[in-house]
């Protein structure tokens, strides 16, 4: 078990926490980006439900390494998709931020190969 790994699992598990419940909450903000690269109203609160499994994959990952393996690669096109969204309405500066989270998410796959 790699300790790089199961950090970097945490870490990314945490953030997609985070950015599933400003989701659920209906954060204004995010509410507003979400509109605004043509997502609408009733399909908001399922886009929570990747980021869920997404953390939860993580950390199961710690003990099971495939799964992380699995839900990590998940996250990585989750994020890739949502950097696409932005890029199709012509929102470059909005993609920035789906970007991060795709490098980020791409931490625990690269390191659940790397340290097998």
């Amino acid at each position: 078990m790699s300790t790089a790994y199961v950090v970097a699992a945490i870490i990314t598990a945490v953030v997609l926490a985070f950015s599933a419940r400003n989701i659920l909450v209906r954060d204004p903000d995010v509410v507003a980006v979400l509109t605004r690269v043509g997502v609408t109203p009733a399909l908001i609160p399922a886009l929570a439900l990747p980021k869920i499994a997404g953390a939860v994959g993580l950390l199961a990952g710690i003990v099971y390494r495939p799964l992380g393996l699995a839900a990590g690669i998940g996250v990585v096109l989750f994020f890739t998709g949502a950097v696409l969204a932005h890029l199709r309405v012509r929102d470059a500066k909005g993609a920035l931020g789906p970007a991060v989270l795709a490098l980020i998410g791409a931490a625990a796959p690269c390191l659940a190969i790397a340290t097998v």
